[in-house]
């Protein structure tokens, strides 16, 4: 693919509303930490954190997450960061199409033949349709039609409820219309978390021809409904063959070289069905062919890939070299494939 760059417009707008956004205190606080952590001196760190996010197009938690302060310019240039990867999805992730992701309840209704999993909509006269539902399942999980990080995603247990009137009318109210079935995931999966269906991200950009993997990280939760963050769950990156390049860890600071509840070493995790994940990567990425770079969220269930949903704004989801040891990132494979 030919080189291209980002528009300029873009760049600067995006500049323009960091600036306004920005708060020092949190930058200060940042800088702490990567500062004790490292043995930096704090004056050093700050400034150099400013620098790589008004020169680099490097994120302030990028900087902290990435271990940028013991990096080399030459490491750092290796790394994609989250300011990079909004321009990405701002320049191929066409604005009319957006929705279809954004909108869960649309993301079911599109991409309905990948789901592998019974949902529904909740609506003013389909009480006793929700109870049968949930019922039969014996456990749901319901989702706010917008939201991210894991945030309006619930899970119910039909035993626990007592007026299934109340039950449905509170679900409309809160607005958590969206019902699925609990996914299954591999016994590998959960041999790790059993208590909660942990998702692999898999980062992904279609180029009209060729599905390209950019990136793929292995989400672990601790219990909750979601494995995100905001949950207690933390991440590993994955190779090309879907094993763990090292411990976990997450954005608070904490690392896991085993799961905090099953004892499981992360380091030794390997993805079941690695060539089935991106075979199946490869279809859902021609769905909507419009939106080229997402972040698709999936769980390997026992008969194969299921998919929970897919992020026009991909995120980004890198190496971290204090853990890993490895001071590289995944960059050189977004520009190769990308072109940029």
């Amino acid at each position: 693919m030919p080189q291209q760059g980002f528009s300029p417009v873009t760049r600067l707008r995006y500049l323009a509303g960091r600036a306004r956004r920005i708060d020092v205190g949190s930058v200060v606080e940042r800088a702490k930490e990567a500062s004790a952590q490292h043995g930096k001196a704090l004056p050093l760190v700050v400034a150099d954190m400013l620098f790589q996010a008004g020169v680099k197009n490097v994120g302030f938690q990028d900087y902290i997450d990435y271990d940028f302060a013991i990096l080399t310019p030459a490491e750092r240039a290796t790394y994609m960061t989250h300011p990079v990867s909004n321009q990405i999805s701002q320049k191929y992730d066409h604005p009319d199409y957006r929705g279809l992701f954004q909108d869960k309840v649309e993301f079911d209704r599109t991409f309905s033949d990948f789901l592998r999993r019974e949902w529904m909509v909740v609506e003013a006269d389909n009480a006793d349709e929700l109870r049968a539902f949930t019922e039969r399942l014996g456990t749901i999980v319901t989702k706010e039609p917008v939201g991210q990080a894991g945030t309006g995603v619930h899970r119910y247990h039909a035993a626990d409820v007592e007026d299934w009137g109340v039950f449905h009318r509170g679900l409309l109210e809160r607005g958590e219309i969206l019902v699925e079935e609990v996914i299954r995931q591999h016994a590998d999966l959960a041999a790790v978390c059993p208590g909660t269906v942990n998702t692999t991200r898999v980062t992904a950009f279609f180029d009209g021809e060729k599905t390209h993997i950019l990136a793929m990280a292995q989400k672990f939760g601790r219990g909750a409904v979601s494995d995100q963050m905001t949950f207690g769950g933390f991440y590993t990156m994955l190779d090309e063959n879907g094993h763990a390049l090292g411990a976990g860890y997450d954005s608070h600071g904490h690392v896991h070289e085993l799961h905090p509840d099953s004892g499981a070493r992360i380091a030794d995790f390997q993805l079941p069905m690695i060539d089935e994940v991106t075979a199946f990567v490869d279809e859902v990425a021609r769905v909507v062919p419009q939106v080229q770079y997402v972040g698709w969220d999936i769980v390997v269930g026992p008969d194969g890939p299921v998919l929970v949903e897919g992020n026009w704004g991909a995120g980004v989801y890198e190496n971290k070299p204090s853990v890993t040891g490895i001071r590289t990132g995944h960059k050189p494979r977004y520009q190769a494939a990308i072109g940029f």
